[in-house]
């Protein structure tokens, strides 16, 4: 270990323990009960950020840099170019630089928007090209993930390059991280940095993330979680494949596991209406088959055997019961010939007696519609998955960000990843406030998604540190409604003079300013001279977009509401302006904030307020307005400087 992780070390154990001594004398001697309305909620804020101090120094506890890998590059490889709706000029610049790549390959562009003219320009090059087949007509198409699966089995090469339309990769990316393969056959991920060309110093839109791709996914790798990032990255087909197939084989133990259940429920239901003890007897056989075909499917005999011999005796007892039935359906008749009728002079109709007709429809006639139901959900067991375009579907189509999916699945099914920290493609960042809120909107939706339907705190399979890592991950698009918070507190003291705290007292500060100042230590010392003040600001300033992150994810995964895709432009700037419907919460915030300064130093003026409360929470609004004011500069943002024509009398 180098003095840079030991020193990385020490911080971290100072960040918790400071931290915790913090947030446990705010719940325990701090909190104003008075103003309980404001009080809870910040410190639940700081609870919160609390914890999220503690991930991040679990994070960089492992947190190492991995050297190159020792083996000769080996192996087929795929280059995957995925495309939507990307100029086509952009998709060939990627694609021919693809094709020049050192290392022998195949490269292929996967264009789920099925251009005639992106077909015509990859030949002339002599590039393969890809469209969904008609398989996937009708069928759900799960967006980049399904474009992939859909090419993974027009494909053969051992090992997948994946790049995105405008990531244009290094001659040498194959050579520089296939030999992880070959050093490890559990690796099934190598991912690399993604880096835009198209970002000058200054980033107002925060695109260029140093802090993630660098100390935290060097962090992750430690705890063998690094993850995939959707492109830049090389998996292994054995890896995807096995994961595919597993989750094939899970998927059909699912539905016969619920079809079974709802027979049992069905049979159950039949067995205490009817009152006949000869039908009874006989689906109490029916029911008793069921339960064990459900003790089979657990114990994890074949689902073709059990629900094969389950069908066989489905239709034995209906053959017995339609016999029974005959002499049942002949009373039936009977009952109808002796329902009261009489004709209705002016409908020229026959009109049966109400009270005898709703006798007759409360009645049970027969239980063979229960057993044709059964039969009906056990053929329902299509092993094919009739309802996907591919029985088998390696990548994971569970959410809108494929790629964190894919990648716990294969971790939890013991598969390593790694994560090589050198630039090897470049790429084109947003340009323009609306993509890039866009952009980072599905991210946010996307990693909710999988936090709501294979949450990894309870996923078997992972390890402690992976559950965590993947946790942390997760727990960050939660700061959103801490951030209202933050903003609302000392609004709320300069205004109404309410104090969340019970005093501003020499205990608080104590307590306070060593977490705070040993916390932006850390992110110092981890960032190393990266300029990491914008992912800060952005935490904070994209409030409303995390908040209706949740919401929107939430109402997907348990409301079943549908979750639009959304593609990044990567055309340049957005024609139509500055998407100020986007950020008036940003807006009426920084608003609330100035308003509240003014009212806060009249209060002091008049005598109405506390000097000290009053300093420290103008500091704090100060504060918040200098986080919220990077939705301005990136509001006003009009893509990198031109670079300076050439000096042509200097060149000549």
């Amino acid at each position: 270990m180098n003095g840079r992780f030991a020193a990385i070390r020490v911080l971290a154990v100072l960040s918790v323990l400071l931290g915790v001594n913090y947030v446990a004398w705010r719940w325990l001697a701090s909190v104003n009960w008075e103003a309980w309305w404001i009080a809870v909620p910040l410190v639940m804020a700081e609870t919160y950020s609390v914890i999220d101090t503690v991930l991040f120094c679990l994070t960089m506890w492992r947190a190492r840099d991995r050297p190159a890998p020792t083996s000769d590059p080996q192996g087929t490889v795929d280059v995957f170019i995925t495309t939507y709706n990307e100029p086509i000029e952009m998709v060939m610049h990627t694609a021919i630089a693809a094709k020049r790549i050192a290392y022998p390959h195949e490269t292929w562009i996967l264009d789920d928007g099925s251009r005639a003219e992106l077909e015509q320009a990859a030949a002339e090059a002599g590039i393969g090209y890809i469209r969904r087949s008609e398989e996937w007509d009708g069928k759900p198409r799960h967006a980049k993930a399904g474009n992939l699966n859909n090419a993974l089995f027009q494909t053969d090469g051992e090992f997948l390059l994946i790049l995105d339309a405008d990531q244009v990769p290094d001659p040498l990316i194959l050579h520089r991280t296939l030999g992880y393969f070959a050093d490890d056959p559990e690796v099934a991920l190598v991912q690399t940095p993604q880096w835009f060309s198209n970002v000058d110093e200054a980033d107002p839109l925060g695109s260029q993330a140093p802090l993630f791709y660098g100390p935290i996914q060097q962090g992750k790798d430690g705890w063998n979680a690094a993850f995939f990032c959707g492109s830049n990255a090389i998996l292994r087909r054995e890896a995807l494949m096995q994961l595919g197939i597993v989750g094939y084989v899970r998927d059909v133990a699912d539905s016969t596991a619920r079809a079974l259940r709802a027979s049992e429920t069905l049979m159950r239901r039949e067995i205490r209406a009817t009152g006949d003890p000869e039908l009874r007897e006989e689906l109490v056989a029916v029911r008793d088959e069921i339960v064990k075909a459900r003790a089979a499917l657990a114990q994890g005999e074949p689902v073709a055997d059990i629900t094969f011999a389950l069908r066989a005796v489905v239709d034995q007892a209906s053959l017995r019961l339609l016999t029974h039935d005959m002499a049942g359906i002949r009373d039936d008749l009977d009952v109808i010939r002796s329902l009261p009728v009489e004709r209705d002079a002016e409908l020229d109709a026959v009109v049966v007696d109400d009270a005898a007709l709703d006798a007759f429809a409360a009645a049970d006639l027969s239980p063979l519609g229960a057993l044709e139901a059964v039969a009906g959900l056990v053929d329902a067991l299509r092993i094919d998955r009739s309802d996907e375009a591919q029985p088998v579907l390696p990548l994971a189509t569970i959410s809108v960000t494929e790629d964190m999916a894919t990648a716990m699945q294969l971790h939890a099914l013991g598969w390593r990843s790694v994560y090589h920290h050198e630039i090897l493609a470049r790429g084109l960042a947003p340009e323009d406030l609306r993509t890039m809120l866009t952009q980072r909107l599905r991210w946010a939706q996307g990693t909710l998604q999988v936090m709501l339907r294979d949450n990894p705190l309870v996923k078997r399979g992972l390890s402690g540190g992976q559950r965590l890592m993947y946790f942390a991950t997760m727990w960050s698009y939660l700061s959103g409604f801490t951030a209202l918070i933050y903003i609302a507190a000392p609004v709320v003291y300069l205004v109404f003079g309410v104090l969340p705290v019970t005093a501003w007292s020499v205990d608080f500060f104590a307590r306070f300013l060593p977490a705070f100042l040993v916390n932006q230590l850390l992110f110092l010392v981890v960032g190393r001279g990266m300029k990491t003040w914008r992912g800060q600001q952005y935490s904070l300033a994209l409030f409303p977009v995390w908040i209706r992150a949740c919401w929107t994810a939430f109402a997907n995964v348990v409301l079943k509401r549908p979750l639009g895709f959304a593609v990044t432009r990567k055309d340049g700037r957005d024609p139509n302006g500055v998407p100020w419907r986007q950020i008036w919460p940003q807006l009426a915030a920084m608003g609330t904030l100035v308003v509240a300064l003014v009212i806060g130093a009249v209060r002091v003026f008049i005598g109405t307020a506390d000097g000290l409360g009053t300093l420290v929470n103008t500091a704090w609004v100060t504060y918040d307005l200098v986080v919220l004011s990077v939705i301005l500069q990136a509001a006003f943002y009009r893509g990198p400087a031109p670079e300076p024509a050439p000096d042509r009398e200097a060149a000549a």
